[in-house]
């Protein structure tokens, strides 16, 4: 068993990551799952403790979603329509004793291919701010995710959450995700959304982003470009939108039903941006 922390304080946290190499840990409903049939040999660094790490916050800045908020507090913050798509993903990570205690920055920090918070938070175009001894820094989601299991945090650095901004028009977002079943389920495909609207509808700004497809969940670009201007319209959405995706065979599902169910999805999707949610809950 190796060296096990649980400092009280962000400065402690960072002291101790400058003097070695620590997994860091919060909700932990990842990690120990994956170590029931062997004791864990790597030092633990608990920041369960760091209680500035805790809180959700917005204001004229946007969205702060700190490194020990729970996927629970997502739900349950009242965020904007704009951040539909997160909330939404919020419901279908596990049970509600998983949502309790999971942190949105675990989902990102674990960098699953699949992993569920990740599409909403590019759709979202969130920003990952992370600190060391002497600095912090920020960069976009993704920037920060390299791969599968791979992102670009520093051994001395840690997460300290997550900014999501707010739109600079009247704006909404969706979150899709099919599932060998309806909850408790890895996705076999996730999508989120995000549009910003003018007066009539058309779209100004869009956002799409696929997840358990490719490596990394990833934005595509040619589909946000060819809406752009227009009303909201599913059918505009076609197979050569999917290029920049790899899907696998595996034992959810093989490569061309995922890219099937992508465009199933998307369509789906864009189809629900016609229809503004009053709220996110």
């Amino acid at each position: 068993m190796g060296l096990y922390l649980r400092p009280q304080t962000l400065p402690d946290a960072l002291s101790a990551l400058a003097a070695g190499r620590y997994t860091i840990l919060s909700g932990a409903t990842d990690h120990f799952p994956a170590r029931v049939l062997a004791t864990p040999a790597e030092d633990i660094l608990d920041i369960g403790a760091i209680a500035e790490l805790d809180t959700i916050r917005l204001d004229a800045e946007g969205i702060w979603i700190p490194a020990r908020a729970t996927w629970r507090a997502v739900i349950d913050a009242g965020l904007p329509a704009s951040a539909a798509a997160l909330v939404a993903a919020a419901r279908q990570i596990g049970g509600q004793q998983v949502q309790n205690t999971a942190t949105v920055v675990g989902n990102l920090c674990n960098a699953s291919p699949a992993a569920d918070g990740i599409p909403p938070l590019l759709a979202l175009d969130a920003e990952v701010e992370l600190a060391r001894l002497g600095g912090r820094r920020r960069m976009k989601v993704a920037d920060f995710v390299l791969g599968n299991r791979r992102t670009a945090r520093a051994p001395d650095e840690l997460v300290l959450g997550v900014h999501i901004p707010l739109p600079a028009r009247p704006g909404s977002s969706v979150f899709e995700k099919l599932g060998a079943r309806a909850y408790l389920v890895i996705s076999i495909v996730a999508v989120a959304v995000s549009a910003e609207f003018l007066p009539d509808r058309r779209i100004a700004a869009l956002r799409v982003a696929v997840g358990a497809c490719s490596p990394r969940a990833m934005r595509l670009p040619a589909l946000e470009a060819a809406l752009a201007g227009l009303l909201p319209d599913p059918a505009l959405v076609s197979e050569d939108h999917l290029a920049p995706l790899s899907p696998i065979d595996d034992v959810r599902a093989s490569a061309a039903y995922r890219r099937a169910a992508t465009l199933v999805l998307l369509r789906r999707a864009i189809a629900r941006l016609l229809v503004p949610e009053a709220r996110a809950a």
